[in-house]
């Protein structure tokens, strides 16, 4: 995603804010500064996730050995909590608004929120593409979007409250917006997580081992370690035994499993150990702490 799309996104999601706290504080309706906070996020979340986006570009050096590309999990994960947070704040403040109702000018909440909404529709839209390439911009897109189903949760209240007069429609609207968005938010504070913890993979395991063993002149494979760098990336080692021939000869197997990995399996970044009798009687999985 290009910095110019970042930087119009952000200019956009910066006016609805304005826009929407502004209407929402002189119309009294809850759903509308839900909404500003909400886009409010967003503006944060796409200047951080523009910013990760830059880090994990960068070469890998000395200190960081894989490069950067955790940045951008990190900014998910960020993004991701701060959401729910928001939604949680929200859903407190929504409760108390049924016990105790505002009155609501039902005309000035749904104009601001048909604003809201076309501005969210073109973000939404210009982050739709990256969000299918990126845990972070994903977490960012998600932002966007909840913004926009938001607004639409806004104008039927708009549209009911000024037809109607039903203004407990305004903090049902902010609950039933705020738990869609933690629904759709946790995933991707679930897979953050769980690529910082360097959780392994769903790879077929056991079909490597057996693919690498009919490589000629490999004996067993053990001591297997595989984890995600970013939602793409996947990091494989692996101790081989392999029959007692030359150095060169050796390199040319290594070379094989390398190719047989990358091309089968797609995985990035593979290393391989090749042994003669070391390990011979070692697992798969090998819960020690050695190497």
């Amino acid at each position: 995603m290009t910095g110019a799309r970042f930087l119009f996104v952000t200019l956009l999601n910066l006016l609805i804010t304005v826009a929407e706290i502004a209407g929402g504080l002189v119309s009294g309706s809850l759903a509308l500064l839900s909404d500003a906070f909400h886009n409010l996020g967003d503006s944060l979340s796409i200047v951080l996730g523009y910013v990760a986006q830059r880090i994990s570009g960068k070469q890998q050096n000395r200190q960081r050995t894989f490069g950067y590309r955790r940045a951008e999990i990190l900014a998910a994960f960020v993004n991701g909590l701060f959401l729910i947070g928001v939604s949680v704040v929200l859903m407190v403040e929504a409760a108390r608004r049924f016990m105790k109702p505002e009155p609501i000018n039902g005309d000035i909440m749904l104009i601001v929120a048909v604003i809201g909404l076309l501005a969210n529709l073109i973000s939404a839209i210009l982050m739709h593409r990256g969000a299918e390439e990126s845990l972070n911009i994903k977490a960012t897109y998600l932002h966007v979007l909840a913004d926009a189903l938001s607004s639409i949760a806004v104008i039927i209240g708009g549209v009911l409250i000024v037809v109607f007069n039903i203004t407990w429609i305004d903090p049902l609207l902010t609950l039933l917006v705020s738990f869609y968005i933690i629904y759709e938010t946790w995933p991707v504070i679930h897979d953050s997580i769980s690529i910082l913890m360097q959780t392994a993979p769903q790879l077929d395991y056991d079909a490597i081992a057996a693919d690498i063993t009919t490589i000629p002149g490999v004996i067993r494979v053990h001591h297997i370690h595989a984890w995600l760098i970013d939602e793409n990336k996947v990091v494989f080692s692996a101790h081989v035994n392999m029959q007692d021939v030359m150095l060169s000869e050796a390199e040319q197997t290594v070379a094989q499993i390398r190719d047989l990995l990358v091309q089968k399996y797609h995985l990035c970044h593979v290393t391989i150990q090749p042994e003669v009798h070391h390990g011979a009687n070692d697992a798969l999985f090998v819960n020690k702490d050695r190497l």
